[in-house]
């Protein structure tokens, strides 16, 4: 029986919460430290975000002998290649996809969408309802919040609950909390959410500069990447393996 290949985005009509760097790192992981075949769709037109960080990564690995090396023990211990992105229009998003599952090799276990932070741009709406799944980040913060529920209520009202989407759920993330733990301020948010009738996973993640941390010619441990997992030491605290699990949980993958 030919296994199905999950459409997920990480998606919000709010901009710096976090969606594109989502989709790399839970990408880079489950990839390349999970063992699952991933792809990328970057139909975030006109930045093309993730498109521009794989030439940067391919730019500085082709440069740098250290990384070249990394990328070699890598590729043979694994026997991983990087995963695909590929670059399209929001409204050609599902079309690009399909061609990707058509000419792999491998078929992809997840394709994962990075799309536009706007429900008004072109094509993103009928993207979205092409879904499987769809995990919006959230930070406490009164206007990201009140913009990430508006934004999740409209598709569970209007493309959800109607059969009107391909979406079998539709889930928040705690993003950017500050401090190890949440306090009682999420509590009385999470009852709000509940009220409106969507969801939030357990894990959050906290706020941290190690999410930016990119190839540098430093050789620091890097976090984001297209080619490389986050790495061991800036792993731990991070709860992105415990995301993880969760995701793939919720997605029974």
């Amino acid at each position: 029986m030919e296994k199905e290949t999950l459409f997920i985005a990480f998606s919000t009509q709010k901009g710096g919460v976090g969606k594109t760097a989502f989709t790399v790192l839970m990408s880079s992981y489950l990839h390349y430290v999970q063992g699952l075949e991933i792809a990328v769709v970057d139909c975030d037109y006109p930045q093309h975000s993730i498109v521009e960080m794989r030439q940067r990564d391919m730019e500085q690995v082709m440069k740098d002998n250290y990384y070249k090396q990394l990328a070699y023990t890598q590729f043979t211990a694994l026997k991983r290649k990087a995963y695909p992105v590929e670059k399209s229009l929001p409204e050609d998003a599902i079309t690009t996809a399909e061609k990707l599952i058509d000419n792999t090799a491998s078929q992809p276990d997840i394709i994962f969408f990075d799309l536009p932070g706007t429900l008004n741009s072109k094509g993103v709406v009928k993207t979205l309802a092409g879904m499987d799944y769809i995990f919006s980040p959230v930070s406490a913060d009164r206007v990201v919040l009140e913009s990430t529920l508006k934004f999740a209520t409209m598709l569970n009202e209007n493309l959800i609950s109607v059969g009107k989407s391909n979406i079998k759920g539709l889930y928040l993330i705690w993003n950017m909390v500050d401090g190890r733990e949440k306090n009682e301020l999420y509590e009385v948010y999470e009852n709000v959410i509940g009220e409106l009738g969507l969801n939030i996973l357990r894990t959050f993640v906290p706020d941290s500069k190690r999410f930016r941390r990119e190839l540098t010619t430093a050789h620091k441990p890097v976090f984001r990447s297209t080619l490389f997992p986050a790495h061991n030491t800036l792993l731990k605290g991070s709860n992105l393996d415990v995301l993880a699990t969760e995701i793939l949980q919720t997605v029974k993958q």
